[in-house]
């Protein structure tokens, strides 16, 4: 897994570009990964949501709070070994499921979820851009010094 292929960035600041996601999702999603900070969590979106007029959340149920400490405890290991081992081929792997949360983000947006959603979906597909561009870009499009490395 530490072996980048032929194709990897290899631009120094590309693993700077990981571990900063990674420091993004472990900030952003840690009080998702146990049920009393996700309580904490939910009724702090619901209520800036409400305040800004830009949607609120249901009512939690056993189910819901389940599927975020999920995701959430996931999210919180997989940022770790970003932090760890910011390797390339762990930011494409990154950036592919930062496509899949945007999609199913804006798939949720378009089914009428919280408007405040945007900001968490805006910061995805940022991320997502920045990780994935470099592994898309042809080889001749890439910074000189990363060629030289390829």
């Amino acid at each position: 897994m530490t072996r980048p292929s032929a194709a990897a960035p290899s631009h120094p600041a590309y693993p700077c570009a990981v571990r900063v996601s990674a420091w993004y999702d472990l900030v952003v999603t840690a009080g998702f990964a146990t049920p009393w900070t996700y309580t904490l969590i939910h009724a702090a979106l619901a209520k800036l949501g409400n305040t800004l007029g830009l949607g609120t959340l249901p009512a939690l149920d056993p189910i819901q709070v389940l599927f975020a400490n999920l995701m959430g405890s996931v999210v919180v290991v997989w940022a770790l070994l970003r932090i760890i081992n910011p390797a390339p081929l762990l930011g494409l792997f990154d950036g592919v499921a930062r496509a899949l949360f945007t999609t199913w983000q804006a798939y949720a947006l378009t089914h009428g979820a919280p408007r405040w959603l945007w900001l968490f979906l805006v910061a995805e597909a940022a991320f997502g851009i920045v990780q994935l561009a470099p592994w898309l870009l042809p080889r001749s499009t890439r910074a000189p010094r990363e060629q030289e490395a390829v």
